[in-house]
């Protein structure tokens, strides 16, 4: 699945530390991940040896200046390298499984090609035991995090407790679109992402809430920019009746209660105020975004998300919104892609939403 190149897409935040593979020289690492500086894993760093000083050359020499310098600069790579394989590390555990050019759009922009991140999942790779695994498929290459990479992953303290610890394995293997799918929520967190809207970090993928007829399970839940949550869903083949029915199990859960014995000192929450509302109650039940992306023998998703809203019915406790892979993509996850159930044709901002009674 190929990402039309974004025209808002913002300037790089200035201040944090590059996290590029090695590179010739300092001035050619490529531009950081604005949540780089924060990540450290254990990962063993490339082994560059470092050249020995020529002949002749003794610490009082003019001439040693060069090769220490080079020295210092190949040190300084290799530390970056493990930084990056920390991160794409990271990324695989929380987002399941991605291509190299997903990984490069998210943790390295402004970088050309995919050498750096491709250099990083085979050191990845190449561990006892693996800490990623591939697929091919169609001369593509699909990686995803192992049993191990999770561990690895959990260990450092930067994925979130609630992170599902099933690996990528099957959903990059699979024959029945789980890859595409998978695939679109990755192209829909770049656009969050590039935009802005919400770090790539800030993602959890399919983690369980309770509703009186069983556990709800969004494709991804995502923590935006402004301390607000959203639900995201990614729609290719689904019927139609089961986008309903997944409206109608929202609802429920906007009624369940919290887990636990809670307080009996203090007024009874439901699960969504415990885990999205905030301390004092103020941001209202997140926002549910449907993505509708492209899958084969299927209509095309500007026809698919028309058809949706022609059947949807206004649910004024939920803000439910639409729009397709390609527009989010192209346009921008911060522009006026996202149209609102029950409020027209017309096209909103995500931080012009509506809020839900």
């Amino acid at each position: 699945m190929t990402t039309a190149p974004d025209p808002h897409t913002p300037p790089a935040l200035a201040g944090t530390a590059a996290t590029a593979s090695p590179a010739p020289s300092p001035a050619t690492s490529p531009a950081p991940s604005p949540a780089a500086s924060s990540r450290r894993l254990t990962v063993v760093a490339d082994q560059t040896p470092d050249s020995p000083a020529p002949a002749g050359c003794n610490s009082s020499s003019t001439g040693t200046d060069v090769p220490v310098e080079a020295s210092r600069a190949r040190k300084a790579a290799a530390k970056a390298g493990a930084d990056l394989r920390g991160e794409v590390l990271l990324a695989l555990a929380q987002l399941r499984l991605a291509t190299p050019r997903q990984l490069k759009a998210l943790l390295l922009p402004h970088q050309q090609d995919t050498d750096h991140v491709r250099r990083a999942l085979r050191n990845l790779l190449a561990e006892s035991p693996a800490l990623v695994g591939r697929t091919h498929r169609a001369q593509q290459s699909y990686w995803y995090c192992t049993s191990a990479g999770f561990a690895e992953a959990a260990a450092s303290g930067e994925l979130a407790p609630t992170t599902g610890r099933t690996t990528g394995k099957r959903i990059a293997a699979s024959k029945t679109g789980l890859r595409e799918h998978g695939l679109a929520l990755v192209d829909t967190v770049i656009a969050f992402h590039r935009a802005e809207m919400a770090d790539h970090a800030d993602w959890r993928v399919e983690v369980p809430h309770p509703t009186p007829a069983g556990n709800l399970l969004p494709d991804a839940v995502a923590l935006l920019a402004d301390g607000s949550s959203a639900f995201v869903e990614i729609d290719r083949t689904m019927s139609y009746a089961r986008l309903l029915a997944k409206l109608e199990r929202y609802d429920a859960y906007r009624g369940a209660p919290a887990s636990g014995r809670g307080n009996a000192a203090r007024v009874p929450r439901s699960h969504w105020q415990e885990t999205y509302a905030g301390p004092s109650l103020e941001r209202p039940f997140p926002p549910l975004l449907f993505v509708f992306a492209p899958a084969p023998r299927r209509a095309a998703p500007d026809t698919r998300e028309a058809a949706f809203h022609d059947r949807a019915r206004p649910n004024w406790r939920i803000t439910v919104a639409t729009t397709t892979l390609h527009q989010l993509t192209h346009d921008g996850a911060d522009r006026p892609v996202w149209r609102v159930v029950g409020h027209g044709e017309g096209r909103r901002a995500l931080t012009a939403l509506p809020k839900p009674r």
